[in-house]
């Protein structure tokens, strides 16, 4: 799924994880739903939240929305997280 995600020139979702996922991306994303509980994504201009009309879509596109970014310096979305949690499960003793 990350790869289609990251080969896309813009997505159209209702999932909140998928919001997360193109903003990590710098793919722009339309989410055709009233609210998020990924505010950050909104914050940053990766997304945009769009009534589910077509109308709503088309001007989204039309108006330069779909051009692809940088992906955006977020705290702790730094691709460790796994190590974050190891390290929290071990209460920091380090295993060879």
């Amino acid at each position: 799924m990350l790869s289609l995600i990251d080969s896309a020139g813009l997505v159209i979702t209702d999932s909140g994880g998928v919001q997360e996922e193109t903003t990590f991306l710098g793919v722009p994303c339309l989410t055709v739903r009233p609210n998020t509980e990924r505010p950050i994504t909104l914050t940053h201009g990766t997304n945009q939240l769009l009534p589910p009309t077509r109308q709503a879509l088309v001007a989204a596109c039309q108006n330069g929305f779909s051009r692809r970014t940088p992906p955006p310096a977020l705290e702790r979305w730094d691709g460790r997280t796994g190590e974050r949690i190891v390290q929290a499960l071990c209460d920091g003793a380090r295993f060879d």
